[in-house]
């Protein structure tokens, strides 16, 4: 796929002594030969030790080959946190091919439009999971994608056109005329390899594009801040269609050679169980997903001794939270930030003290750096807050097609996250809010302009503005707040939710609270003051 994207040689000749040069293949072919017989990739189905992972690795790649995917053709992957996903990235890596990760989650709206953004010529879905017909939308939506050529499906409902995902992974070997032939791929580490679909501030979603450099680098920062070994064994449950799942969970096992246990469907339960039976060490995931195990009914009296290290992303944690952690739970907390856009950048480490665990996100990983602006460009002092601006190797290089908005997201070279923050006088930042005009449910990020535009589709809404309401769970739920067509009946909660439905748009995405007014505050040029709205949604919940 040839794209424009930040590399230059320039930009390149910067980190090219840091970069590791190297591709996930050149870290399984060595957790391979280190520890040939240990378990690498384990989920409810089944587990496989490195060198069945390799073999089937080597057979899916031989697999794409014969059904005509090539270097630089992506590969739509819309699975839960299977194994089939783990070997379908790596082969598609072994024949050069780019990976694009999509949230099961998503539905017509989303899929629709990440599809075809990408020029995907490939996409892996399950016939079904939690209740939803993947085939059934592939088949509302393969009319509108002209690069698509192959759907294979995993399970046993397969429509016609569409491939079991048996018959890539079955291929006889006789039917590959020059096993060797996977040989000839050169791969380069600063090519594609990756473009996973962000939420959008001013519509539609953004394909952040990454390299084997890239991804690889902010890996490789995990094993030494949480001195990990070939003996860690790591729990996944967030989806592999956030960069958290995907660049750690998929990934991260095999650059440490070590172990990966997956969860599809978050079960703190299950979870618990899974520590003593598989001896896990440390896991990354949502703050919610914290929440859940150190709220659990009789934690202190399970097995979860081996369990070292929780990691939590994807929202703040509550500090009370943290303290009540540490008097029942005897792993660590560690608190990190990060986007799609640079992976995991600052995080705790396990030595910090009290305060810095409790009250701070994180350093940043050795070659990142963060500061923090005030609205002229200048440095804040320490404590005080501005804008979090952010640079360095693992930052990705450009959105798909999208190279404008890329520009226009960098100023001399630093990323504007869209984040507020502050340092402290050890360079520790604390994230205190945001910038970007999204809502964080659970980790997930809810596109609120996209979502807005959808509300004005109907026909009786007249101004439909979406913002957050706090939630003692999920960190923040998204509220409608809507003004109704002149001689328009009010709608209620469960029209907004029907009509989103009948759209496509994914259920996490619906406003779990609706307010209809007949005005919005504004600013003395008209602009709606989404402030004085939060204020209001804040006070009538009384949260």
């Amino acid at each position: 796929m040839n794209v424009e994207t930040l590399l230059t040689d320039e930009y390149i000749r910067k980190y090219e002594d840091v970069w590791p040069n190297k591709t996930i293949l050149d870290y399984l072919e060595a957790a391979i030969e280190k520890n040939p017989d240990k378990d690498a990739i384990i989920d409810k189905k089944s587990r496989y030790t490195y060198k069945e992972l390799g073999e089937m690795v080597e057979r899916v790649a031989l697999g794409l080959l014969e059904y005509g995917i090539g270097k630089g053709d992506v590969i739509s992957i819309q699975l839960p946190n299977w194994n089939e996903f783990v070997i379908l990235h790596y082969a598609a890596t072994r024949i050069g091919a780019v990976t694009n990760p999509l949230i099961p989650i998503y539905r017509d709206r989303e899929i629709g439009y990440m599809v075809r953004m990408a020029e995907s010529k490939m996409i892996v879905v399950p016939d079904t999971f939690r209740g939803f017909d993947y085939p059934a939308m592939i088949q509302r939506l393969w009319p509108e994608w002209e690069n698509l050529e192959h759907v294979f499906v995993i399970g046993e409902n397969v429509p016609e056109k569409m491939e079991a995902f048996s018959e890539l992974m079955d291929i006889p070997w006789e039917r590959i005329n020059d096993p060797s032939v996977l040989e000839d791929v050169e791969l380069d580490p600063n090519e594609l390899t990756e473009i996973i679909f962000t939420s959008g501030t001013t519509g539609d979603p953004k394909g952040v594009m990454h390299t084997h450099n890239t991804i690889c680098v902010s890996t490789n920062y995990w094993i030494d801040r949480l001195r990990l070994t070939d003996e860690d064994v790591m729990f996944m449950p967030s989806t592999f269609g956030h960069q958290t799942g995907f660049g750690y969970g998929i990934r991260l096992p095999t650059h440490y050679a070590g172990t990966v246990v997956y969860q599809d469907i978050w079960n703190p339960e299950e979870f618990i169980e899974l520590i003593k039976k598989e001896k896990i060490t440390f896991t990354a995931s949502a703050t919610p997903f914290l929440q859940d195990i150190v709220e659990f009914e009789g934690i202190e009296n399970h097995d979860i001794q081996s369990l070292r290290a929780f990691v939590s992303l994807g929202a703040p944690i509550p500090r009370p939270l943290v303290r009540e952690a540490k008097k029942k739970v005897g792993f660590s907390i560690l608190s990190g930030w990060g986007q799609s856009e640079n992976g995991l950048v600052t995080l705790t480490s396990l030595d910090d003290s009290e305060d810095k665990l409790i009250n701070t996100d994180g350093y940043p990983f050795p070659g990142m750096e963060v500061k923090v602006v005030a609205p002229n460009g200048e440095i804040c002092p320490p404590d005080e807050e501005g804008s979090l601006l952010s640079r360095g190797p693992a930052q990705f290089i450009g959105y798909l097609k999208r190279m404008d908005i890329t520009r226009q997201e960098h100023v001399d070279g630093w990323f504007i996250t869209g984040d507020r923050a502050t340092m402290d006088a050890d360079g520790y930042i604390r994230i205190t809010g945001r910038n970007k005009d999204i809502i964080i449910r659970g980790g997930e990020n809810i596109p609120v302009a996209s979502m807005e535009n959808t509300l004005y589709e109907h026909e009786d809404i007249q101004v439909a503005q979406l913002v957050a309401m706090p939630d003692k769970r999920l960190q923040e739920k998204a509220v409608a707040i809507i003004s109704m067509k002149p001689n328009r009946k009010p709608l209620t909660l469960k029209d907004i939710q029907e009509f989103l439905e009948s759209k496509g748009v994914t259920k996490q995405y619906w406003p779990e609270h609706l307010e209809v007014v007949k005005d919005f505050p504004r600013t003395p040029s008209g602009k709606i003051q989404k402030f004085k709205l939060r204020e209001m949604i804040k006070e009538k919940t009384n949260a």
